[in-house]
């Protein structure tokens, strides 16, 4: 059975590593050497002038008291591994500076703005992530702070690279089931079944797909979620959600709807269609082991 990983995100269904480079500097990574992630969870009650430190850092430090805002912060760092320890920063250090310098930005500016009885838009985000920026940047010694992720809830983030900050990157998940057929009329059914295994089977079969859509956005520009979804469940999604893609989708008539050419559908159909930003990349899930990037 076919089971290959494909280029795109390090772990399933968490931010991807931008590998697949795409116009603009912003997202021209740099891939040599270590690049290290640590999520950093904490929450925050508006309506409180502080939140209890807590015990438990894996559900979220600070800990927020009664109904609070859950916040995901991804710190990415490169930089040299230290010969005597192993290690480019010590993970503790990185939870330190976040919960000491980033931390409190996020709550002063989520307590002042929930009081005045005004939302914060994605370009008071993106404010933010600047000004955590500019407060972590010399804090991990000889390792250069290369990027960061604000994970608004499971499904939605919004990234930062910190060497050009002109440019933000919006991701969002979507779903769709779908059943396929992997064939090809010009193998032999012998061959068709050495290549593609039991996702040859003639009667099809399904999945449960993941579409992570990223939307390159200049920095201080709002972006309309609403609109941003309307765009991609039109464009994309209604097109594929329970259909057989062989013989429902016309597109697949010339092309054997494996994860990759289904990538490469999805950009093609959402490419051009944003107006207040331009599409990075799409990842597409058959699993939660086998995904396909593409960057048209």
């Amino acid at each position: 059975m076919r089971d290959t990983i494909h280029e795109s995100p390090v772990t399933s269904h968490e931010p991807p590593d931008f590998a697949c480079g795409y116009a603009g500097a912003s997202e021209t990574r740099v891939t040599a050497g270590h690049i290290l992630g640590r999520a950093v969870r904490f929450s925050i009650n508006p309506f409180l002038s502080s939140d209890s430190v807590g015990y438990n850092s894996y559900a979220s430090k600070p800990a927020g008291e009664g109904l609070a805002i859950f916040l995901e912060l991804c710190v990415e760092l490169t930089g040299p591994v230290n010969c005597d320890t192993g290690l480019v920063v010590n993970v503790t250090d990185i939870d330190a500076a976040v919960r000491a310098h980033a931390v409190p930005i996020f709550a002063e500016r989520i307590r002042r703005e929930f009081r005045a009885g005004r939302g914060i838009d994605f370009a008071m985000l993106g404010e933010l992530l600047d000004q955590v920026r500019q407060s972590l940047a010399d804090k991990f010694g000889p390792a250069n702070l290369d990027r960061l992720t604000l994970r608004l809830n499971p499904f939605r983030e919004l990234t930062m690279n910190c060497r050009d900050t002109r440019l933000l990157c919006f991701t969002e998940k979507f779903e769709f089931a779908a059943t396929h057929k992997l064939w090809n009329d010009g193998f032999s059914e012998q061959r068709n079944f050495e290549v593609f295994g039991k996702c040859a089977n003639p009667a099809g079969h399904g999945h449960n797909y993941i579409v992570d859509v990223t939307l390159e956005i200049p920095a201080g520009q709002e972006l309309a979620i609403c609109d941003f979804e309307k765009v991609v469940d039109e464009e994309l999604i209604r097109l594929l959600d329970h259909k057989n893609i062989n013989i429902e989708v016309p597109y697949f008539a010339g092309a054997i709807p494996t994860v990759e050419n289904i990538a490469v559908f999805a950009w093609e159909r959402l490419t051009g269609r944003f107006s207040n930003g331009r599409l990075a990349r799409v990842t597409v899930w058959e699993t939660d082991k086998t995904y396909c990037t593409y960057c048209g």
